[in-house]
């Protein structure tokens, strides 16, 4: 079983940055697919940014140009890296893994999760 562990997250002001990290607590091969999503309160969980196992991305329309995802697979390490940030981006964020193939996975077909970090942006 693989764990995911977020990092990272906090309160900033608009316009602010944040490094988000998520470790997994074994090697996970290169082969999985990995991606962030969000859920804030009273609203469905969301796709942010994922990225495949032949390193490809894709972001969410609203994230584009403003957050980037990248892993590290020396590390077992998955990160958001969110500048601009904005008080829609309000919400906990959460890191997903699994063996699927291609992006934009919905959450369902993912069975790895960390327990998720709470990104508040304030105006």
């Amino acid at each position: 079983q693989v764990q995911l562990v977020e990092s990272g997250g906090g309160s900033v002001q608009a316009g602010g940055s944040l490094r988000l990290s998520c470790a997994a607590s074994r090697y996970i091969s290169s082969r999985y697919s990995m991606g962030w999503f969000r859920q804030a309160p009273g609203k469905e969980r969301e796709g942010v940014a994922s990225i495949d196992s032949d390193g490809r991305k894709s972001y969410e329309d609203s994230v584009k140009g403003r957050f980037t995802i990248s892993r590290d697979n020396a590390k077992n390490t998955l990160y958001l890296q969110m500048n601009s940030l904005k008080p829609e981006d309000t919400a906990m964020y959460y890191c997903a893994a699994d063996l699927i193939y291609g992006l934009d996975r919905p959450p369902y077909e993912y069975n790895h999760w960390g327990q998720g970090t709470q990104v508040t942006v304030s105006s």
